[in-house]
């Protein structure tokens, strides 16, 4: 088990790359058509399969590395590479093409429902958030840690749901500005903790730099 401090950076780096309230236009974008019981119902779906993939990437993450070759320094310095361009991307309050596309948003407006594609997947649960869930996980052995990254991908999603749940109210609140404002903050966060992945993935591909 990690110490405590380090727990809440976990929490913290789940939360940033999350990023509620970045999620809010284009949510509203995409149901802008849709009835208040509809809204209701994409955000409780889109929420839920948040979880399912953040805690799949838990627990399954490393088997899947290791069916393909790949070692947990190599995953790390890539993984905070793709951190860095979002937390740029962030900075900028701007979403990363990693996280969604123009065509993907167009062709959201065609489906019945767009909970899972594209909000939960790319747009909440993208590559970003999959690489942080399989990194953090292989921090500390035992049930105890990835229960706590569990029980962090369940708090995000519970914080999703109630943030699209209130997503006009809060939209009005923050106004465009304010939610740019916390974006640029989470971003620069994030862009802190890639550049701590890539320094530790580094230094176990080439362990002689840290001398």
């Amino acid at each position: 088990m990690l110490q405590w401090n380090e727990y809440i950076k976990i929490f913290v780096a789940v939360m940033v790359i999350v990023d509620p309230l970045g999620a809010i236009p284009l949510f509203l974008g995409l149901t802008s058509n849709h009835s208040d019981s509809d809204r209701r119902r994409i955000a409780w779906v889109a929420s839920l399969a948040m979880a399912i993939i953040l805690i799949i990437s838990c627990l399954l993450g490393d088997r899947i590395l290791h069916f393909f070759g790949i070692s947990m320094a190599s995953f790390r310095v890539a993984g905070g590479i793709l951190l860095l361009f979002l937390g740029i991307a962030m900075m900028h309050a701007r979403q990363s093409s990693s996280k969604h596309t123009p065509e993907e948003d167009r062709e959201a407006e065609n489906k019945e429902s767009i909970a899972v594609v594209p909000l939960a997947l790319p747009l909440l649960a993208g590559p970003g958030a999959i690489s942080l869930m399989i990194i953090y996980a292989q921090d500390a052995p035992g049930w105890g840690h990835r229960g706590i990254l569990i029980g962090s991908s369940i708090f995000a999603a519970l914080l999703i749901y109630f943030t699209l749940l209130f997503s006009i109210r809060l939209s009005r609140v923050f106004g465009q500005t304010g939610i740019n404002i916390v974006s640029r903050v989470m971003g620069l966060i994030l862009t802190a903790i890639s550049i701590e992945f890539i320094t530790s993935g580094l230094l176990e591909i080439f362990p002689g730099w840290g001398i």
